[in-house]
């Protein structure tokens, strides 16, 4: 699942990050496990991390492991959608063509 697309306008690194959390809404994901899914190195990572955060964009969590969250505004709703859930034509392009 991809995030809202009112937030698909952002750096190529912090949607991929945004799509990353949003696959793994419920559980998060760890900083490791952030780098393994997205193609960037860790300085862009970091720093893309600390544009979401100051936007709100996500949480983060730290008990024994910091665990990172979307936002739930960021994370597609969809039974408000109309119950569609697949992407659409601009959504394949862009993901085929690395727009």
């Amino acid at each position: 699942m991809a995030a809202k697309p009112e937030y698909r306008d952002r750096p190529d690194v912090e949607v991929a990050l945004l799509d990353a959390l949003v696959d793994r809404s419920g559980e998060g994901m760890t900083v490791l496990e952030l780098r393994a899914a997205v193609d960037a190195d860790i300085d862009a990572i970091e720093d893309a991390l600390a544009e979401l955060k100051a936007d709100s964009l996500i949480t983060v969590e730290s008990d024994d492991r910091v665990r990172v969250y979307p936002h739930d505004r960021v994370v597609p709703n969809p039974e408000a959608d109309g119950g569609r859930t697949e992407r659409s034509l601009i959504d394949v392009i862009r993901e085929r063509f690395g727009l």
